[in-house]
């Protein structure tokens, strides 16, 4: 098994709480189905936040999905002006066989212009 690392982001529609845990939910199972994961496979996810969200930590979404023995981290992103508003972002660790070539970084939503190089 090797250690990778998964990107992922979303852009999400409001600063409130649902949505912001609705959106972290989204992103993160997106994430591991599109790797054909299991959260068993996760070593550790930092999330971010741009300064705009601030209603709930993206890490208790990740604990209501029963991720609950993989260290988890919120941070918040730089403001940067002009940035894209309202974006929540991973960076997940994990043990696969998988070679780096071919793992699915996921960008949801509005956070989809973020890296238009990626397939969807």
């Amino acid at each position: 098994m090797s250690v990778r690392a998964l990107r992922g982001a979303i852009q999400v529609s409001t600063d409130t709480r649902d949505d912001v845990l609705q959106a972290t939910t989204e992103l993160l199972a997106a994430v591991l189905e599109r790797n054909a994961l299991v959260p068993d496979d996760l070593i550790s996810v930092i999330f971010t936040a741009t300064p705009d969200l601030r209603s709930e930590f993206p890490a208790y979404a990740a604990r209501q999905m029963g991720i609950t023995d993989v260290p988890l981290l919120c941070a918040g992103e730089i403001d940067v002006p002009g940035a894209m508003p309202r974006v929540l972002r991973l960076l997940a660790h994990v043990e696969t066989d998988k070679p780096r070539a071919d793992l699915r970084h996921v960008y949801l939503k509005g956070a989809a212009q973020l890296r238009t190089d990626l397939p969807i």
